[in-house]
């Protein structure tokens, strides 16, 4: 046994799992940054009605998202709710975070930009504003 290789091919490995974990914790703090510059830019262009421009070849643009989840111990209800309003197709184990997102933004819009009245109480609804960066077309 070629204990000498043994131990450093360990070191190498200890080393490789530190180095892992300080890019993890640096991808973290690049993470909170660009959110907190992503709320600052959106905010700025909201405040100056600027829905997009482009800079250096990027088209940087305004989104909102809806985000829509069930309310703390209401699941079962909604989930009854929703198939009750013919809607049980969005419902396996679980409502996809996505699917109600986008099915409560359709239920919104054809409500007059209210929440149906089925769905109040059982759904916690809110819109995320955010920049969205793409290469600008020429």
């Amino acid at each position: 046994m070629d204990t000498e290789k043994m131990f450093e091919l360990a070191d190498r490995l200890r080393a490789l799992r530190d180095e892992k974990a300080e890019a993890e914790q640096h991808l973290k703090e690049i993470k909170a940054e660009m959110d907190e510059v992503d709320y600052r830019l959106s905010e700025l262009m909201a405040e100056s009605e600027t829905q997009n421009f482009t800079r250096a070849g990027t088209m940087f643009c305004l989104t909102t998202k809806t985000h829509a989840s069930a309310v703390a111990g209401r699941k079962e209800e909604l989930f009854s709710a929703l198939r009750a309003g013919g809607f049980g197709d969005l419902v396996y184990e679980t409502v996809n975070a996505n699917s109600l997102s986008a099915f409560v933004k359709e239920q919104v819009a054809e409500n007059g930009d209210m929440l149906p009245d089925w769905l109040d109480g059982l759904v916690n609804v809110f819109e995320k504003t955010t920049v969205g960066v793409r290469k600008a077309a020429k």
